[in-house]
């Protein structure tokens, strides 16, 4: 009996002990369940709510570029697409064999297309082919029932109406990369492009927009079951230029088959309403991709047509540049409007000979007469008097070699030589570098965009800046006042002496380009003639009567010419480039002339509207 008791005894301490184990642990396991579904059950609710909701991002339309009248010269189209969705095909490589005989299908795209079969799961849909056309669409969903697993989808393009006319300003589109993606989430969506050069680059955070998102019900493995929301994106907001889209044509007409560029400015505030390079390319190919044939032909184009020359090509500004020596001259009273300087033809430097373009010389000549015959000995004489220094504050006073306002990347200042920077590459600066500086060779280096801003400053006695942009989403910009601009402070009489021997390039019997005269009744132009050597001519050519247009192409000069009108209430300046045209009067003049009749004609800078008879390529917004 005691033994009984004893194991008894045993036993009822051992369900105790089990008991309280079994009460602890159920005690934690409430204490859980009270955490989880209580205390914590908002958060938990959410979580669960996350793994059955999956919210995805959608792509806003991008912002539209228009010019100064509401023209788009860069927008969207529909863009159709063919998807493969591995899952409703019974064979994917079947699926593709029927697909590439309605839409052929290149050796590297089909590769492209079951490499990222297997690397996502069945039921993400894969792109086929982008860029479809109407008629490879309708094909496609035709033969829908013999295409299993491929779906047609619409997202958006970019479109250029006016193509290469404006692909340097405008620039162009391109999928982004792996550091674009890492700014911003909406950058990893199917066909999402951004913004590469040109106002397309400067605009890229406006365009853009912000993404929508949509609410979809997945199942375990992320399938989609349905769509629970939708909230469409902020569309990109729309840019208006400067441009006139219409003269841009015009310009890049006159410009004919010429390795050339020209710049049209509002001189009063510098917009920009024409700056036209040729050639071009098509912007729209960085869209969907250049392929490699394309690129070499662009690259092994010795005529460069992927450089936008109006603000990234540098040139010597040749006699052009006179206007800033006379400037200069006066200003520093190193020389006065009447003082007479005799060109016998040459300047004799030490064992140097300097030689002027006109073989007999020009006898003596006043300022405005060196400026109206272009006089390279009288502008030797000016540039020796002056210095090299007081020459380069006076370019920089006009915008050449320094850093213009402009929004395109990759637009270069150009390059003034002073002689500090001449000390700083340990070699002197000599009175010989002086002397040719004054006609615009040796060491400078100029862009069309800043000889245009330089017509403009001299017309107006304004330090205008150029700049592209109107108007962000319906808000005009600032810039585009006159008096957002102060004076240059430059002396009215010298100013107007420089503007007269310019007059007399164009207007006055034997000025350097009568030929740029403008035929239009009580308008006139002022002007000046440069021709920029790209290689020394020797003293024994010149004695043999050497001729320039003997030369092969890319040895000749490059023809210049800066013009403003009209004279009296000066409102347009331009400037003309033409790469180894040889002679300014000849090849850039003309050019100038004819731009300058269609600006005067259209007076876009005047107008809210497009003239009548404004034929263009796309259709005010």
């Amino acid at each position: 009996m005691r033994r009984d008791r004893e194991r008894k005894g045993v036993f009822t301490r051992r369900a105790l002990l089990i008991a309280g184990a079994e009460l602890t642990a159920f005690g934690a396991l409430a204490a859980k369940l009270y955490q989880v579904q209580v205390a914590e059950g908002a958060k938990y609710r959410t979580l669960a709510e996350s793994n059955r909701i999956s919210v995805r991002l959608i792509a806003p339309p991008r912002g539209r570029l228009l010019d100064r009248f509401g023209v788009p010269v860069a927008a969207n189209n529909q863009n159709w697409r063919a998807l493969l969705i591995a899952e409703q095909a019974e064979s994917v490589g079947a699926t593709l064999d029927a697909f590439a005989r309605l839409v052929p299908l290149a050796d590297h795209e089909r590769a492209r297309i079951e490499r990222d079969v297997r690397r996502h799961r069945r039921f993400i849909p894969v792109t086929v082919r982008e860029f479809l056309t109407w008629e490879e669409m309708a094909r496609i969903e035709v033969n829908a029932p013999d295409l299993p697993g491929i779906v047609v989808d619409v997202g958006t393009t970019r479109r250029y109406p006016f193509g290469p006319a404006l692909a340097h300003v405008v620039g162009y589109v391109a999928p982004p990369s792996e550091a674009d993606m890492g700014e911003d989430p909406m950058l990893s969506l199917p066909g999402i492009r951004v913004g590469r050069a040109g106002m397309e680059k400067y605009h890229e955070p406006r365009l853009r927009g912000r993404a929508g998102a949509v609410q979809l019900e997945v199942n375990a493995v992320g399938r989609v079951i349905r769509e629970l929301d939708r909230q469409e994106g902020t569309p990109g907001t729309d840019v208006r230029l400067t441009i006139d889209a219409t003269l841009q044509q015009q310009v890049l007409g006159h410009l004919g088959e010429e390795s050339a560029s020209a710049v049209v400015l509002d001189a009063r505030n510098g917009a920009v309403l024409a700056m036209a390079t040729n050639p071009s390319f098509d912007p729209s190919l960085f869209n969907s991709g250049v392929s490699q044939a394309q690129w070499l032909q662009w690259t092994s184009n010795r005529r460069a047509p992927l450089i936008n020359k109006a603000a990234a090509g540098l040139y010597a500004p040749g006699s052009t540049f006179k206007i800033v020596v006379a400037m200069a001259g006066l200003e520093a009273r190193a020389i006065s409007p009447g003082d007479r300087i005799n060109c016998p033809g040459y300047l004799d430097l030490g064992d140097t000979r300097f030689h002027c373009w006109k073989r007999g010389g020009h006898g003596l000549l006043d300022l405005r007469n060196g400026i109206k015959n272009s006089c390279d000995v009288f502008f030797y004489e000016v540039a020796r008097r002056t210095g090299i220094d007081r020459i380069a504050a006076m370019a920089n006073r006009f915008g050449l070699g320094v850093p213009l306002e402009i929004e395109l990347a990759g637009a270069r200042s150009g390059f003034i030589p002073t002689r500090e920077w001449r000390i700083a590459q340990g070699k002197a600066w000599n009175i010989g570098d002086t002397i040719v500086a004054g006609i615009g060779q040796g060491f400078l280096q100029v862009t069309p965009l800043s000889l245009a801003v330089m017509a403009a400053r001299i017309a107006t006695g304004r330090a205008v800046q150029p700049h592209l942009t109107l108007a962000v989403g319906g808000v005009e910009e600032p810039d585009n006042s006159a008096d957002a601009w102060p004076s240059m402070g430059l002396s009215a009489h010298a100013m107007n002496i420089v503007r007269e021997g310019m007059w007399a390039v164009v207007n006055e019997q034997n000025g350097t380009a009568p030929i740029a005269k403008l035929p239009l009744p009580d308008v006139q132009m002022a002007g000046k003639t440069g021709s920029s050597q790209v290689r020394r001519v020797s003293r024994e050519q010149r004695e043999h009567g050497f001729k320039s247009e003997t030369l092969p192409w890319e040895f000749r000069p490059h023809a210049l010419f800066v013009a403003f009108a009209p004279t009296d209430r000066p409102r347009y300046a331009c400037a003309v480039v033409v790469e180894h045209g040889n002679a300014g009067a000849a090849a850039a003049a003309p050019v100038a002339r004819d731009i300058m009749v269609d600006v005067l004609t259209r007076d876009p800078a005047n107008r809210r509207q497009p003239p009548p008879d404004r034929v263009a390529q796309g259709s005010p917004a």
